[in-house]
């Protein structure tokens, strides 16, 4: 498939859904299902870096998830965990200078696992080429929330007056302060729903449902996401 090189999104969000389905699919373990997501993690990463795209946010556990059974929250938990170190220790995220941050309520996080995430953003703070955005712990509409919080209490100090507030103020309050608002918003698992997430940035991103389960992802499915958001941009003019 024929990509342009002067139309690629900046910015890719991924709400990385089906993994629970495509497990029972094949008669596995829902856990398995989140190990092989894992796994289409890591693939579609280098997908993005191959194509230059520079910024990437992964829904990776809502706070929602929560809700689940205890035993599939710490597997999945677990499973975050040991990817947070991977990438730690990574060559090719010093190769690529690969900044992670990420996103959501730390404080729900067992301390562990909030040690390794906080471990990795600070391996990573002056990384600059690529931006790799993990929410974790995270709700779109807590998110905006907290931002607010935060504006009363610097409107109380006097940090901020709140006839000035427009939209660049509330983004520089979000998690995702000083990055992009994303171009494309991918979702897998047919579902076509956004589920809570990015609220605030999405105001303007391309949506893409794709019918497949995200660790069945392939290439070729990848690709054609990209390929709907350049021909979108076309038509439009943009």
């Amino acid at each position: 498939m024929i990509l342009s090189s002067d139309s690629l999104p900046r910015h890719v969000a991924i709400i990385m859904d089906g993994n629970r389905r495509f497990a029972a699919q094949l008669g596995l373990d829902p856990v398995e299902g989140h190990k092989r997501g894992r796994e289409k993690l890591e693939e579609v990463l280098k997908w993005c870096q191959e194509l230059g795209i520079k910024v990437v946010t992964v829904y990776a556990f809502s706070t929602e998830n929560f809700w689940r059974r205890p035993e599939e929250v710490r597997a999945i938990l677990s499973l975050i965990k040991e990817g947070l170190e991977k990438l730690a220790e990574e060559r090719r995220v010093y190769e690529n200078k690969i900044r992670v941050r990420i996103l959501g309520q730390r404080d729900l996080l067992p301390e562990d696992v909030r040690e390794v995430a906080e471990r990795v953003e600070r391996l990573t703070e002056k990384h600059d080429q690529f931006f790799f955005n993990f929410a974790v712990a995270y709700g779109g509409r807590e998110e905006i929330i907290t931002a607010i919080k935060k504006m009363c209490r610097d409107s109380v100090d006097g940090k901020l007056n709140p006839d000035e507030i427009d939209e660049n103020t509330v983004s520089q309050y979000l998690y995702t302060q000083g990055m992009p608002d994303p171009d494309l918003i991918l979702r897998t698992s047919g579902e076509e729903r956004i589920s809570n997430f990015l609220l605030w940035q999405l105001a303007y991103s391309e949506l893409y449902f794709a019918d497949v389960y995200w660790p069945g992802l392939t290439k070729l499915d990848f690709l054609r996401a990209i390929r709907s958001y350049q021909l979108r941009q076309r038509r439009f003019g943009k």
